[in-house]
């Protein structure tokens, strides 16, 4: 990986996205000292232009970078780190420098609103009602939904096969909740089995 920190004072600018999220956490810069404490270390450590020195991300607050994936653009003159955050990246208190934390899409945010329905005990709503009929009824449902959905399959109405496969994707959430997982703990499986 060659860097060409001959730019801008031997500055590079370092974006800092979330592993598992993408979302991008914060920007800050690395020289070549910088770059190679990262590489080695696997946390992320920038030069601190306003101390003038090397600076450890969380060194002072805990809230550390851990190194998963870095890359560099096509004019060797930018980094991309993919890392995972321990807490809060912003010194503000916000998980990103650039806001709140974001969901990976809108499955996610279902994802969430299921939990949040589940964990509020929203009495009128239909995923609350399954969830509480406990383990066996859950499962069940995502057994028929599976069932409807290779039914579908088999058939070549469009419009029926998505609507059955939302359903039961929609109920295996629900499933994932009962058995206190979520879908980043499937999606680390399947990152795990990409060879």
């Amino acid at each position: 990986m060659k860097i060409n920190f001959d730019k801008n004072n031997g500055l590079v600018p370092v974006v800092i996205q979330d592993d598992r999220t993408l979302q991008v956490l914060m920007l800050g810069y690395m020289n070549e000292e910088a770059f190679e404490k990262t590489q080695n270390e696997k946390i992320v450590t920038f030069f601190s232009r306003s101390k003038d020195r090397l600076w450890t991300k969380g060194e002072e607050s805990g809230n550390f970078l851990t190194v998963k994936n870095i890359a560099v653009d096509c004019d060797n003159d930018t980094i991309l780190i993919k890392a995972k955050p321990t807490n809060i990246v912003c010194h503000t208190g916000s998980f990103s420098c650039f806001g709140e934390k974001n969901s990976k899409g809108f499955v996610y945010e279902l994802e969430e609103k299921i939990s949040q329905r589940i964990n509020d005990q929203i009495k009128d709503s239909y995923t609350y009602s399954l969830f509480q009929k406990g383990i066996n009824k859950v499962a069940q449902k995502v057994g028929e939904e599976a069932v409807e959905v290779v039914i579908e399959a088999k058939d070549n109405n469009e419009d029926l096969f998505k609507n059955e496969a939302a359903d039961l994707l929609y109920h295996y959430l629900i499933l994932l909740k009962a058995k206190n997982f979520t879908l980043l703990d499937i999606e680390e499986i399947l990152m795990s089995r990409d060879r």
